[in-house]
């Protein structure tokens, strides 16, 4: 099996079509066919149907497609390894961290890193995990600093906790809300929000709560890409309300606010360290774990 044929069949059944993957791996579309057509010729396997719409993978093409995907990553980390081993570099760190835990924890980490080792570098994607999730999946990243949500996908992933987290519902201090009496889901659902973006775990856990409740969806007023914590002045003049993680309380920008006596609507959740299960990790990397499982440690003490 020649490795471009691989690579074209990956490209295609990323892209669902031919053009678009021909000209996303710089090569032409004959030669592209070409190559799907002596793969196929030889497992013996029709791995797509062409649609209106493009190229679409059969059952079995999707069953190789997958275990395929896995390999040709497996290939990519064996060939940066001996490379690292042959040139003796430190080699690259790609970290990716929500904005909750730049500021707070991953910056004052890299600092230390760099102070240990000069000639470092180090690639950051500052992203909710909507975002580093992808990422990390494809190979982008090498781990992920998050919070360490549920999934079905259990053995895609390697999970370490660092330390504990909460959030909370939070409004400007004066919220209607906060007049004394006993508040109920009920009550929420009737105010306007300030929420990230639907594929937030941190929505999806405050709209799975509602739900719980038998509440309709939070009515969302301000949606962002990203994290409500650049926002906040908007809530100290409003009445909105959002989720706020204690780590932001305790910043300048979180002081101030109120946090909403709810105890079910209190996240305990866990902030920790994702890594693709069975990844290589270089020496570089390693280290920079190690210097953030130590600052988790002191914040823990």
């Amino acid at each position: 099996m020649r490795l471009e044929d691989l690579d074209y069949f990956l490209a295609v059944g990323r892209l669902g079509h031919v053009g678009r993957a021909a000209d996303g791996i710089g090569v032409s579309q004959p030669a592209l066919t070409k190559g799907i057509r002596r793969l196929e010729d030889e497992l013996k396997l029709q791995l797509f149907v062409r649609t209106p719409k493009g190229m679409e993978l059969t059952v079995p093409g999707r069953a190789f497609y997958e275990r395929s995907m896995q390999a040709r990553r497996e290939l990519d980390d064996a060939m940066k390894e001996a490379g690292e081993l042959h040139l003796g570099t430190i080699g690259l760190v790609r970290a990716g961290v929500t904005p909750l835990l730049a500021e707070s924890f991953f910056n004052p980490a890299c600092v230390e890193l760099l102070s240990q080792r000069p000639a470092a570098k180090v690639q950051v994607m500052v992203s909710l995990n909507d975002a580093l999730i992808p990422a990390l999946r494809q190979g982008d990243l090498d781990f992920a600093i998050s919070s360490l949500f549920e999934s079905t996908e259990v053995d895609e992933f390697d999970r370490e906790p660092l330390f504990a987290d909460k959030l909370f519902v939070a409004a400007r201090p004066g919220h209607p809300l906060l007049n004394g009496t006993k508040i109920r889901v009920a009550d929420l659902a009737a105010c306007k929000w300030m929420l990230p973006g639907s594929q937030a775990a941190s929505r999806r856990w405050l709209e799975a709560k509602f739900a719980q409740h038998g509440a309709p969806a939070p009515a969302v007023t301000i949606e962002s890409n990203a994290s409500v914590s650049g926002l906040l002045s908007i809530l100290h003049s409003t009445d909105l309300l959002t989720l706020i993680s204690e780590i932001t309380l305790s910043t300048h920008a979180g002081q101030g606010l109120a946090v909403v006596p709810l105890d079910d609507l209190t996240w305990h959740r866990q902030i920790g360290l994702l890594t693709r299960r069975g990844s290589y990790l270089s020496p570089l990397t390693l280290r920079l774990l190690e210097i953030l499982r130590d600052h988790a440690r002191r914040r823990a003490g």
